[in-house]
């Protein structure tokens, strides 16, 4: 409750720096402004309205319509909220230059001329900008390669081929039709195991079952491997974890597998959701346990739904975390406060002598937008060096 009440703040000092600066110096009757004012207060009300609806009528599909609409109108003015402020800023910068020169005498009627001028333009850039960031949300996810040069690794897992989605958010605005393309596209890389390290769904097991079930049909060698995200948390946790082992993903809590490849062995470990700890007390995240009565291996692999779990997987030992989580910040500004929670956001990093991949998200939340970053499916190589 406590996040919802700050992030209505948040949008609400938002949408009203947008309605004074677009709202105000229209040359409009007060009734016309005053139903201005009434739709951005419209589209301040709906997320709350939305997740308030998919709470009370946990079953039902029209909720989804809310999300749709409070989703995209969300997305927009952000947009153009960003657009206004870094207009706002350079006129401030440019004001502050011309105080310094010989002052001219300023024409009222010129100034708010302009002003409803520059407003159409970054209306029009910010409605084009997001219908781009529209399309780059809901096209399949692209793959993205990745080769991982290990000195010393064994001859039988050179060139093992892992593919890892995440964030898909499988909910009001994400159906089995943006699944499936993604399953297909995942079985055409023939990987050795496939990893989805959380934040799956955002709804209940009945409501999305048959929306998640086409994962079932994901084929690789070795499996497809599951640890929970901060999303399953919220959609219960224990009942998806039953009900995707009923489609035959191998879920991994906190424990691990060891699987045999030639005359060698890996371990693939997964723990549960750096935060699970708080909702489901024995869920608590611990890589340590996730080793517990392991034999020796020539490679220890760990799925971690958040990034941050790296400083607890680097002194238990992992050569490499997959982790997902930040979806590279989605659009601005979460691509720039991104970087405050989390310790990497996107990419291949080095962590002590622990390898880091942080994939963007295969899916996206909330607005169908995403700028900045695109939607990934990574195709991670182990390769001898």
């Amino acid at each position: 409750m406590r996040f919802l009440i700050l992030v209505t703040a948040i949008l609400a000092v938002g949408y009203s720096y947008v309605g004074l600066r677009f709202i105000q110096p229209l040359p409009l009757q007060t009734v016309w402004k005053a139903l201005l004012w009434l739709v951005l207060l419209t589209c301040l009300i709906l997320p709350g309205l939305s997740f308030y609806l998919h709470w009370k009528f946990p079953q039902a599909r029209w909720t989804d319509a809310f999300f749709w609409v409070s989703y995209s109108s969300f997305g927009l003015l952000c947009v153009l909220a960003a657009f206004v402020f870094i207009r706002d800023m350079g006129w401030l910068a440019w004001r502050g230059f011309a105080f310094l020169q010989p002052q001219h005498e300023v024409d009222a009627g010129r100034r708010l001329f302009l002003l409803n001028g520059s407003n159409a333009l970054v209306a029009g850039a910010g409605a084009l900008y997001s219908f781009y960031g529209f399309l780059q949300a809901r096209r399949t996810a692209r793959v993205r390669n990745i080769e991982l040069k290990i000195p010393d690794l064994a001859p039988d897992l050179d060139g093992l081929r892992i593919v890892q989605i995440t964030d898909l958010h499988v909910g009001s605005t994400i159906k089995s039709d943006y699944i499936r393309p993604i399953v297909e596209r995942v079985n055409a890389l023939e990987p050795d195991l496939v990893a989805v390290t959380g934040d799956l769904v955002d709804g209940s097991v009945p409501r999305l079952l048959e929306d998640v079930r086409p994962l079932s049909f994901i084929q690789s060698k070795f499996g497809t491997f599951f640890v929970t995200g901060n999303h399953e948390y919220y959609s219960g946790a224990r009942a998806w974890m039953k009900a995707l082992r009923g489609l035959g993903m191998h879920v991994l809590a906190n424990e691990h597998r060891v699987i045999q490849k030639g005359a060698a062995r890996l371990l693939l470990a997964g723990v549960n959701d750096y935060d699970a700890g708080k909702v489901i007390p024995e869920h608590a995240s611990d890589p340590v346990a996730a080793l517990s009565g392991a034999p020796p291996v020539d490679y220890r692999i760990l799925l971690a739904h958040q990034p941050r779990s790296i400083v607890a997987a680097a002194q238990a030992g992992f050569d490499l975390q997959l982790s997902g989580h930040t979806h590279g910040g989605q659009f601005f500004p979460g691509n720039l406060l991104v970087y405050l929670f989390q310790p990497y956001v996107e990419g291949l990093h080095r962590h002590d002598n622990t390898w880091i991949y942080v994939n963007p998200g295969t899916g996206y939340w909330g607005p169908p937008l995403r700028l900045g970053t695109t939607s990934e499916i990574t195709l991670l190589t182990l390769k001898r060096a």
